[in-house]
């Protein structure tokens, strides 16, 4: 269960339903120096899949505003907010982000060499 609360009421929450703190400053699932909580969570689970490994990447760049990471970074960091503003139910805003962060590991799995180029490359006409 995961329960969203505002930032003052998060000790008190976490310590009357024994519930692990996270993605908060000075706990145990939140960032560490330069790893976002994404990060933590990869390694804590041992989870190393070379698309995981990608979408670190871009979870870490978006999440700390270093977009040179990788190029998707900004399009992650963008989509973000949005979802936010369309979704005001927390648990919706989840579920939508679900479905993007699975696209995003997706890419990473199996589509990453897929391009578009637009305009098509035709022969330049004489």
């Amino acid at each position: 269960m995961i329960l969203f609360v505002a930032p003052a009421e998060v000790t008190g929450v976490a310590e009357r339903y024994d519930a692990a703190l996270f993605d908060v400053e000075n706990v145990f699932w939140s960032h560490r120096g330069e790893l976002c909580t994404f990060d933590v969570m990869l390694a804590e689970f041992g989870l190393s899949l070379p698309a995981l490994v990608r979408l670190a990447a871009i979870v870490r760049g978006a999440d700390t505003a270093r977009l040179d990471l990788a190029p998707e970074a900004a399009g992650l960091l963008a989509a973000s907010p949005g979802l936010s503003r369309m979704y005001a139910d927390n648990l919706e805003q989840i579920e939508a982000g679900m479905l993007l962060y699975g696209a995003f590991y997706r890419w990473a799995r199996d589509a990453t060499d897929e391009t578009h180029d637009w305009p098509p490359n035709k022969p330049k006409a004489d």
